[in-house]
């Protein structure tokens, strides 16, 4: 079910780690990258969370990159290869932007795992998102500004009540 997810996982973690790039060689990208891509994954999961979801993502699409380059100040720069930047197409804002939530506040990273496990056995595990749940100190180094959280509050702020509205089971639905 959520391998359809994997362009606007792929799409939006790459989009995180740009706007919030390790310091410190090859070794803290991939650190840096492995934790994006955790967070992207769980909040991906989260938001689509049914076939039905995923199908309607395909046909209408996530949106763009587009808001999020405007709030961190990428829009700024004009590629020599406007190709190039076409996966900025598959980026999801609201992806986006619970990510960056549960990058920067374990209050709601465990929560959001804990409901992704309640979605099933191929839902995930706490282990498969063991960097974002508890990183050590060399995660913590190379994912410094993507874990910031007055770097990344722009982002997160955007769609915070729809993920802590998500993970609240004793919301009643008001129609």
């Amino acid at each position: 079910m959520h391998t359809d997810l994997s362009p606007v996982i792929a799409a939006t973690a790459q989009w995180l780690t740009r706007a919030y790039p390790a310091s410190g060689g090859a070794l803290a990208d991939a650190l840096c990258e492995v934790q994006a891509r955790q967070a992207v994954t769980a909040a991906a999961r989260l938001r689509y969370p049914t076939p039905m979801d995923v199908a309607l993502l395909g046909v209408a699409g996530p949106g763009g990159s587009a808001r999020l380059d405007w709030i961190t100040g990428a829009d700024r720069a004009t590629p020599a290869d406007p190709d190039a930047d076409a996966w900025r197409t598959w980026v999801d804002e609201v992806v986006a932007s619970w990510a960056a939530c549960l990058l920067t506040d374990p209050a709601l990273a465990g929560p959001a795992v804990a409901a992704l496990a309640e979605g099933g056995p191929s839902a995930g595990t706490p282990a498969e998102f063991r960097r974002l749940l508890a990183p050590d100190d060399a995660d913590r180094r190379a994912a410094a500004l993507l874990r910031h959280p007055d770097l990344v509050a722009p982002v997160a702020a955007l769609h915070r009540a729809g993920l802590t509205a998500r993970l609240d089971p004793g919301q009643a639905l008001v129609a």
